[in-house]
């Protein structure tokens, strides 16, 4: 599994401050953090930056460059401020996410992608808004925004297909049309392009105590479906745990051996079995129960746990 690194987020009330004091101490710390608990790329969103960005993107690369070598992926809407930013790279291949196939945004940003050769993160949204379904998302890539990489010749060994992971608070129907939509993006085209997701979108507006867990436990079920990117928290250890516990087949504990069949149900296409779980251990009920959720089997409500 990729993790790109979400840390340096204009959200967090810390990466606001310290963006505004220019704290080079901060986001070097922040980063070299991030890429020491296993990060292989470092997710940099700044916001749009409409009134500095020709200073901050570029102040942003030197100072995270200044210390990892990994690469920056550029999350912001302002086209302008990412360029500025990649004519200050120096290390590793860059990313821009993201394009999405709303025609101003697919006319501009894979050319800039292509002029500075760096990958680029597409999104299945159009001028309509995110589609539910998922024969719809895998459309938007395989009749929009593929067709325009290969109408400007832009490398698909450099596309990364986005299908959008929403919160299931408020989105629920979204939860297990992504996990459909990445299974079929990986026959729609030959070769497939990388995917990747937003991993903490799916807890968004969700009670801070539950996010972790859902975060993991879709990270499983996804996982099972052969996604092999996110962005996501590389400070969260048992996430780290989990995704190890998936990738080498460990299956020593009980809550492990739930795992492994969880992902395997999925891959197979199938729902999670109630036979798989032990109802005794208050650990593998909450992971049971969050699967029900993020299979729209069980309607969402901040106290699903104690239901």
């Amino acid at each position: 599994m990729v993790i790109i690194g979400e840390n340096i987020h204009i959200i967090s009330d810390k990466v606001k401050a310290a963006l505004s004091e220019r704290d080079a101490k901060f986001f070097q710390e922040l980063a070299v953090k991030q890429v020491e608990a296993g990060a292989q790329t470092l997710d940099i969103n700044l916001g749009p930056r409409k009134a500095d960005w020709q200073e901050v993107f570029p102040w942003m690369v030197e100072t995270v460059e200044a210390v990892v070598d990994t690469p920056l992926s550029f999350d912001s809407t302002n086209l302008a401020g990412i360029e500025a930013g990649l004519k200050k790279v120096t290390k590793a291949q860059p990313i821009i996410n993201s394009t999405s196939a709303e025609p101003e945004r697919l006319e501009k940003v894979p050319l800039v992608a292509k002029q500075y050769g760096a990958r680029l993160i597409a999104l299945t949204m159009g001028s309509s808004g995110i589609p539910v379904a998922a024969d719809e998302r895998v459309s938007i890539a395989v009749e929009k925004l593929i067709p325009r990489m290969m109408e400007i010749d832009f490398p698909m060994k450099d596309l990364i297909i986005d299908p959008l992971v929403l919160t299931v608070s408020g989105c629920q129907q979204y939860c297990p049309e992504l996990i459909e939509t990445i299974r079929t993006l990986q026959f729609a085209w030959d070769p497939p392009p990388a995917i990747s997701v937003g991993l903490s979108n799916v807890s968004n507006a969700v009670p801070k105590e539950h996010r972790p867990l859902i975060n993991r436990v879709y990270a499983v079920m996804l996982m099972g479906v052969g996604l092999k990117m996110m962005i996501a928290d590389p400070l969260d250890r048992h996430l780290q745990e989990w995704i190890c516990v998936i990738e080498t087949r460990d299956d020593t504990t009980p809550v492990y051996k739930l795992l492994l069949k969880i992902h395997d149900h999925i891959a197979a296409g199938e729902p999670p079995a109630l036979e798989d779980v032990d109802m005794k251990d208050p650990e593998q009920v909450e992971i049971w129960k969050t699967t029900q959720v993020l299979l729209n089997k069980v309607i969402y409500a901040d106290g699903y746990l104690q239901q």
